[in-house]
């Protein structure tokens, strides 16, 4: 009975030190900063790895008073470009971390 003790003892280390991995990995992911782009570098977009915008860039030369809508459409698209950065930066950080665990919700 004891040796049960034991391995479950040793499990909710490993597991506690996996917590603080992970709490690690999330915080390195929030101070990245992810740039996307749209219309060949036209337009870019800085992000954090929490999906804070903290910059848009946009070239004089894409500015076209007459053509709004195309402008519009750069910026959503590099703003898109930075979300799906960060969505594969985090999926491959915190994959890591559940790789050969089933947990269910994981």
């Amino acid at each position: 009975m004891m040796r049960g003790m034991g391995n479950m003892q040793k499990m909710m280390k490993q597991m506690q030190k996996m917590q603080k991995d992970m709490q690690k990995a999330q915080e390195e992911l929030a101070d990245q900063k992810i740039e996307g782009t749209a219309g060949g570098g036209m337009v870019t977009v800085l992000m954090n790895g929490n999906k804070e915008v903290l910059e848009v860039n946009i070239k004089e030369e894409v500015v076209d008073p007459e053509d709004i809508e195309m402008l519009q459409d750069l910026v959503l698209a590099a703003t898109n470009d930075a979300l799906k950065k960060i969505d594969e930066l985090t999926n491959n950080t915190m994959g890591q971390f559940t790789k050969g665990l089933n947990i269910p919700g994981f």
